[in-house]
């Protein structure tokens, strides 16, 4: 392609951006904004990077930029969660360009409440999506730091996806999920969220007067590491599991980046 045609096509692209009903802007892996259209940098606004005015629909402050940058560059994995900016509520989807170590932020306004607007529930499983995880989470840590109680957070990893979706195709792997997450969600107290944390992952989100989550930890490993028949085969999904149990004084990045942490181990 010449010079030519490769600048009349990025014309065309920053034009094309530039008009987008949603916030596009790309971040460092310290969070510094590199690139914005036009209306990423209105939601944003002038606030620099360790100064985000940010916080959820609970009033609670969020992650820093950087921080959020680190998170997801670190799990490698893409992040939707409620914002509410000082003009604006808007869902926030990080995508990580692990390669190049920056993140790709889409800000996608609303105009109702944000916990209750759009692409809150897994389309696979039914099981709510980490942004809605992420809002039960925070308002149980905030109930723990609160009323003295508890709150715990199971995370479930089959680590053997790769090989069953070689193996049987991914429309079995996709069965495979939604096997796991029915055994989930019926095995498990009605006043427990249970959630799909990522591609190949499951989270657990428990609140009680005492004790830790030890025990919820198993019995999420039981559930999950029974024997799944997949193709006229019994197939075993290797499960790991890994939880914190936190009395809400910690923020919930802390929390989160805690128990990702035990989980690589």
């Amino acid at each position: 392609m010449s010079t030519v045609q490769i600048t009349a096509s990025r014309a065309v692209w920053d034009e094309f951006v530039s008009e987008l009903p949603v916030g596009v802007l790309l971040q460092d892996e310290n969070g510094v904004v590199l690139a914005a259209n036009p209306l990423a940098s209105s939601l944003l606004g002038d606030a620099p990077a360790g100064d985000d005015p940010a916080r959820d629909d609970s009033g609670a402050p969020l992650p820093s930029r950087a921080e959020l940058a680190a998170q997801v560059l670190r799990t490698g994995c893409p992040l939707t969660i409620p914002m509410v900016l000082p003009h604006a509520q808007v869902w926030a989807e990080y995508h990580p360009i692990v390669m190049r170590g920056q993140v790709l932020v889409l800000l996608r306004p609303v105009q109702s409440d944000v916990p209750h607007s759009a692409g809150l529930l897994d389309a696979l499983t039914g099981l709510p999506g980490r942004a809605l995880l992420l809002d039960r989470l925070d308002q149980a840590l905030i109930r723990a730091r609160t009323q003295g109680t508890l709150a715990s957070l199971v995370l479930a990893d089959v680590h053997r996806m790769a090989s069953v979706n070689a193996m049987y195709g991914f429309e079995r792997g996709d069965e495979l999920l939604t096997v796991l997450a029915r055994r989930l969600r019926h095995g498990l107290r009605a006043d427990y969220t249970v959630a799909r944390y990522g591609g190949d992952s499951f989270a657990v989100v428990a609140e009680h007067p005492n004790g830790n989550g030890e025990a919820l930890a198993e019995l999420v490993r039981e559930l999950a590491g029974q024997a799944v028949r997949l193709g006229g085969e019994r197939v075993r999904p290797g499960v790991r599991v890994c939880w914190v149990t936190s009395d809400g004084e910690v923020p919930l990045h802390s929390v989160i980046a805690n128990v990702e942490e035990r989980l690589r181990r």
